[in-house]
């Protein structure tokens, strides 16, 4: 299912209210819409099975209710209408996406739908029931769990479509829940739902994910665009029809079928500009994209794109480093277009983005319509090659799948780059990717062995970070072998897998030796080497696996000098109790904590003021949207929803996370820091420190400033109470002549 079980436990927070009759015409028109949303793909007898769906679905949730209070069914409904209006599948996957919920929670089995249906529809049936079980429960297993959602992914691609769907229909309907809900739920979508659905050339469905997602996570920011891009709409749509007029002359002069149109970007696309270039929304300049999309016909698509591509840059000038040519190169999820940024009116920088109609319908509906235009083409293409990299992948025994979900993102949902052999065959690889990532790619030999590459005939180390278009030639050497800081340069999840294969084999060539060593001392103590008396050794050292122990003591880090401590029962070793260990151990209950990390805070339904860490990766301070997070060993920490560590935690181990809000304390001071950048001038500086100091009283804890060409840079570390105080700061400074931007960021845990 998905989060309703969970959503279920909680009482109402949207009120629902319908009488029953109104309650059955509602289900009924959602239904009738989803038949007429079908109608082009019914063939002879569809119609029937989506009516029997419907009503074993509708029948099996009667007694249920969402979070909001309306009739469950509405929800497999929603959802259903979603893959067929927003991704473009068919009869078989509405039907599935009527049945999601029915096996996990109702009485409906899965050898029922068999029987109904036949054995397509009942193995993604069972597949949406798996991946609801481990993506929707407070589980730490994850990575283990993903695996299996991934198996079912490369077993049939509708699974992970219908999901989506049920994931995006989850994320509309997310205000009727708890706070500490839509942060869990929001950090697991940002976190694996939105790159999987960009994955699958979904982009539409991946902006709206990220946008709900922002919505609830940085909820100040998300408001603020918003207001902001409404604000701006009406000079923005003046500013895209004075772009689009000369365009539009041109292409009707020629006699292209087309459309050209402006859209907004989206929030979270928005705001990702301003973080990473630390500029205002005002100075954000593309706010909004121009489309242009051909009506070509299949053997001229290329040529008119580029043909329309050259009136633009006849019309504006183009940025050189800004043009994107995926005609040429398409993306592996089958996206093709033609990108460039140009030169507008007003001295606005503008971008083009040139397609036809079946580029379009694939950069919509991403997947299913990529596999509608393939239908009759048997080549092998991208995106099956992708299925079978991952299919690879999967195949590899590794029991350590603790980092396997972030593997698994760095590998197969980022962003990709093309490289050459020298051959010129291309290779796909993840953005980020080195050298000996793609000696990887090439062969598992050519990888183990790589000591360096060529790259354009330049000799660079192995962890050179490839861009698109390098041609590689590898340089391998017989003595070379994988060691373990190999694990840090590459980004590949098979590179990652076959470099700690190879650790593991080198691993259990040392350990032989340990064997003999073992066995040596227990003979010489009169016990027997057996499991039984190995066993015993291991768990005396408390060490995990016989590979571990036969390892350490090969390399002499076990010394066994304990063995003569050991009694013998006839071959049998007694363990004596192990000798503690001595090492200083505070309950978490009376571990005193410093008076900057004791700020008292209300957390849960209950008014319990209790102690708490924070955490040094994002420094929150009072007035910060905040979260608890139950960490092993250090208890309660305090996490900003918008540290960059959040969503993994709240994705991975939503179990643990507290709701958590300030109490009003004004005795305790917070460090955080501000970064500026302004024109240099005389007396800046005894401005900035009299407004600090002298003005607002605020302790300053560091101060550093450089000018260079007129221009000067500088951090601030101060502390505040809260953050009303850091906003009047900031306001403050702003106000200042000749200072440009006012930035928060985290000071270094040092400066603390």
């Amino acid at each position: 299912m998905t989060e309703e079980k969970a959503i279920q436990e909680n009482t109402s927070l949207v009120k629902y209210t319908l009488s029953p009759e109104q309650e059955k015409k509602e289900i009924l028109r959602h239904y009738r819409a989803l038949l007429r949303g079908l109608r082009p793909k019914l063939k002879k007898g569809d119609r029937e099975l989506v009516r029997t769906a419907f009503k074993i679905a509708a029948d099996a949730h009667k007694t249920m209710r969402r979070k909001s209070g309306e009739p469950y069914i509405l929800h497999p409904l929603a959802v259903a209408m979603i893959c067929v209006e927003e991704i473009g599948l068919g009869v078989r996957s509405t039907i599935c996406a009527l049945l999601h919920d029915t096996v996990e929670d109702t009485d409906v089995t899965l050898d029922e739908i068999q029987t109904e249906f036949g054995v397509e529809i009942a193995k993604i049936v069972d597949g949406l029931t798996k991946i609801s079980n481990v993506m929707d429960t407070n589980t730490s297993m994850q990575a283990e769990n993903f695996k299996k959602i991934l198996l079912t992914l490369t077993d049939d691609p509708r699974v992970i479509l219908i999901k989506l769907a049920d994931r995006l229909h989850n994320m509309r309907t997310l205000d009727s829940m708890k706070k500490e809900k839509q942060l869990k739920i929001s950090s697991e979508t940002v976190w694996v739902y939105a790159p999987l659905a960009h994955r699958m050339g979904l982009y539409t469905i991946k902006t709206e994910l990220e946008d709900l997602s922002m919505k609830y996570l940085e909820t100040e920011a998300y408001k603020d665009i918003a207001k902001k891009l409404a604000e701006t709409k009406r000079e923005r749509a003046r500013y895209i029809n004075e772009f689009i007029r000369p365009l539009k002359e041109k292409l009707e002069a020629t006699g292209f079928n087309f459309s050209i149109y402006g859209r907004p970007k989206s929030i979270h696309s928005i705001w990702n500009k301003i973080k990473k270039k630390s500029v205002t929304f005002d100075e954000v300049y593309d706010l909004f994209a121009i489309r242009i999309i051909l009506d070509s016909p299949p053997e001229k698509e290329k040529e008119q794109c580029w043909k329309v591509y050259s009136m633009i840059t006849d019309e504006y000038n183009p940025s050189p480093e800004r043009l994107r040519d995926w005609l040429s190169n398409p993306k592996s999820n089958g996206y093709e277009a033609l990108h460039t940024t140009v030169m507008g009116p007003q001295g606005k920088w503008v971008e083009v983005q040139i397609r036809t109609k079946r580029m379009n319908e694939i950069a919509e509906r991403g997947l299913a319509a990529h596999y509608k235009y393939k239908e009759g083409n048997s080549e092998e293409d991208r995106f099956d090659k992708w299925f079978g990299q991952i299919r690879e992948v999967l195949a590899q025994e590794d029991s350590d799948s603790i980092n396997f979900l972030q593997d698994f993102k760095t590998s197969f949902l980022a962003e990709e780059i093309y490289v050459y052999t020298p051959k010129g065959e291309v290779k796909m690889l993840p953005k980020g990717s080195t050298a000996l990532d793609f000696a990887f790619a090439v062969h598992t030999q050519v990888g183990s062995h790589c000591i360096g590459a060529k790259v354009h005939h330049k000799l660079v180390p192995i962890s050179h970070k490839l861009r698109s278009g390098d041609q590689i030639e590898i340089i391998t050497s017989n003595k070379q072998k994988p060691t373990e800081d190999w694990l840090s340069i590459v980004v590949t999840a098979k590179a990652k897998a076959k470099i700690k294969d190879s650790l593991k084999e080198e691993k259990r060539k040392i350990a032989e030796d340990g064997k003999y060593i073992l066995q040596r001392k227990l003979e010489g103590i009169g016990a027997n080497y057996n499991q039984y008396n190995i066993d015993e050794v291991m768990s005396y050292y408390k060490l995990s696996s016989h590979l571990d122990l036969f390892y350490l003591i090969a390399t002499k880090s076990l010394d066994l000098k304990e063995l003569k401590d050991f009694n013998v029962l006839g071959d049998k070793l007694e363990i004596p109790k192990p000798k503690p260990i001595v090492q200083e151990f505070i309950p978490d209950h009376q571990k005193q904590f410093s008076k900057k990390d004791s700020e008292l805070i209300i957390f849960g339904e209950s008014s319990d003021k209790i102690m708490y860490g924070l955490a040094k990766c994002c420094n929150p301070i009072p007035g910060d949207a905040v979260f608890g997070f139950v960490s092993t060993g250090k208890g309660l920490i305090i996490h900003r929803t918008n540290c960059p560590n959040a969503t993994q935690l709240m994705a991975n181990y939503g179990h643990r996370v507290v709701k958590t809000k300030w109490a009003k304390n004004k005795e305790i001071s917070f460090l955080t820091g501000l970064k500026i950048i302004g024109v240099d001038d005389v007396g800046v500086i005894h401005k900035i420190t009299n407004i600090i100091s002298g003005e607002l009283k605020i302790n300053i804890a560091a101060l550093t400033i450089e000018s260079e060409s007129g221009i000067f840079r500088g951090t601030i570390k101060v502390f505040v109470h809260d953050k009303e105080e850091l906003e009047e700061l900031v306001d403050r400074l702003k106000s200042l002549d000749g200072l440009q931007t006012v930035d928060r960021f985290d000071p270094e845990t040092e400066g603390g």
